[in-house]
């Protein structure tokens, strides 16, 4: 695995880029062990006595942080642009996250839900502000001809961390309620006890000391602006360039279009991570170790996708590498959606309902196995390059103030997509109808985004 050079590079750029790749490993096992495939589905199923009320608060818990990151993401993406350096908001924005993750242990099961409710917002709203900071300091690092390659490798390296996380939470830690052993067929490590959550609430710290310890590099080896104004003056200067820029959309037309098209899909994206997960849990009754094989599937796959994707994003542009994703990410949702106990596909698949108490057993669980796989193949693609499209259509001097922007569309109205899931399943009382409210999401910003060419005229 290499990294794309640009011309005239040197062995120090090449660190870091290193340096700057290996963020996203630091950072993905937060969203993979805890908001998706462990702690998540844990706070659904195991953290209450009901799973449906839990699903909805998880959802309500996304939705607030979708809109702190909505309103702040640009205003503080324009400050750096004026400050200059990114690592020291990198830095403070990490000390939140980690500690934030730390306190997640002391969510056992019939404790108050308002620690873990905070706890999840501010890490989530330190992970994705630390992001947008990160995100900012890819078009200096390489030429637009890489750009593409760089984002799927971070994206594909970022998943194999997650799995890496992942695999050793269900071999080493999560065991079956049952029989007290690990997949791997031992004791949980440390004595952790699965009928307490112990398994589950490790995640947290878990997570937190992995992004301790691989954003290092990142800070040693990845070059940053140089510093700029003060911060009294950048958050002034900062409130004033973003002004600037949204007026300056009216006349970026096609890039413009874009931000609304990926304001749209990528709510779709959040729903289905932030959901998926939480989703199997309460329809399956998946406990840590179900929810972790998936996720190491969907991980797998993903891995993949994102090499797979970051030379179509090379030869054919990040446009198609989105389009091509977003079809995939339609029939995944489509078929989770129309699946039953006993069928797939709105009961044009008849599945058998035998369980043998196996893993994934039944033929519903089998048919999720298959779209988790679509899912897996076109998520991190479908980030990646956007962020490679942004980073190609833009100067370094506005990277930040426009990845500001990038985060709000993002997360502007994400609240939309969770909230839509929300009110959809009080009223009906069913998480399919729920989630079926994503599809409306993705196929909207699909549309969009065929009217959006390759490269912007400005």
């Amino acid at each position: 695995m290499t990294v794309p050079s640009p011309n005239a590079e040197t062995a120090v750029a090449k660190r870091g880029i290193w340096g700057w790749v290996m963020f996203d490993w630091a950072a993905q096992p937060f969203f993979t062990v805890v908001t998706t495939f462990v702690f998540g589905p844990y706070f659904v199923a195991r953290l209450t006595d009901d799973p449906i009320s839990a699903q909805a608060t998880w959802s309500n818990m996304a939705t607030v942080s979708s809109i702190i990151i909505a309103l702040f993401s640009p205003i503080l993406g324009s400050i750096a642009d004026q400050s200059g350096a990114r690592k020291p908001w990198i830095a403070f924005f990490a000390v939140i996250k980690i500690v934030s993750l730390f306190f997640l242990w002391f969510a056992t099961p019939g404790s108050p839900l308002i620690l873990p409710i905070i706890c999840i917002i501010l890490a989530s709203i330190a992970a994705e502000f630390s992001i947008v900071f990160n995100d900012s300091m890819m078009p200096r690092l390489t030429n637009p001809q890489n750009v593409g390659r760089i984002s799927n490798l971070a994206w594909g390296l970022g998943y194999l961390g997650g799995m890496v996380v992942l695999i050793a939470v269900v071999t080493l830690l999560a065991a079956n309620p049952q029989t007290g052993l690990t997949i791997a067929g031992i004791k949980p490590l440390f004595g952790l006890d699965p009928a307490t959550g112990e398994d589950a609430r490790i995640t947290g710290p878990l997570a937190a000391l992995w992004y301790l310890i691989f954003i290092l590099p990142m800070f040693l080896l990845t070059p940053d602006a140089e510093k700029g104004l003060p911060f009294a003056a950048a958050i002034r200067s900062g409130l004033g360039e973003l002004k600037i820029t949204l007026r300056e959309l009216r006349y970026r037309p096609m890039l413009l279009r874009f931000l609304i098209a990926r304001m749209l899909y990528q709510d779709g994206v959040n729903g289905v991570l932030i959901l998926g997960g939480a989703f199997a849990a309460g329809m399956f009754g998946w406990a840590t170790m179900e929810i972790g094989l998936f996720g190491i599937l969907l991980n797998v796959v993903a891995i993949a996708g994102c090499f797979a994707a970051g030379r179509v994003d090379q030869k054919l542009g990040s446009r198609i590498t989105i389009l091509i994703s977003l079809v995939l990410l339609l029939l995944a949702t489509l078929g989770i959606v129309s699946t039953e106990k006993g069928s797939t596909l709105f009961g044009w698949v008849q599945l058998s309902t035998a369980d043998n108490g196996g893993i994934f057993a039944t033929g519903a669980e089998k048919a999720y196995l298959l779209y988790g796989v679509l899912i897996g193949l076109a998520f991190g693609p479908v980030q990646a390059s956007s962020r490679s499209y942004l980073a190609r259509n833009i100067t370094v001097a506005e990277a930040g103030r426009y990845f500001g922007i990038y985060a709000l569309s993002g997360r502007a109205t994400s609240f939309m997509a969770t909230l839509s899931f929300s009110i959809a399943t009080y009223i009906s009382g069913s998480a399919h109808i729920g989630m079926a409210t994503l599809i409306v999401f993705l196929g909207a910003g699909f549309l969009l985004l065929l009217r959006v060419p390759e490269r912007t005229a400005g």
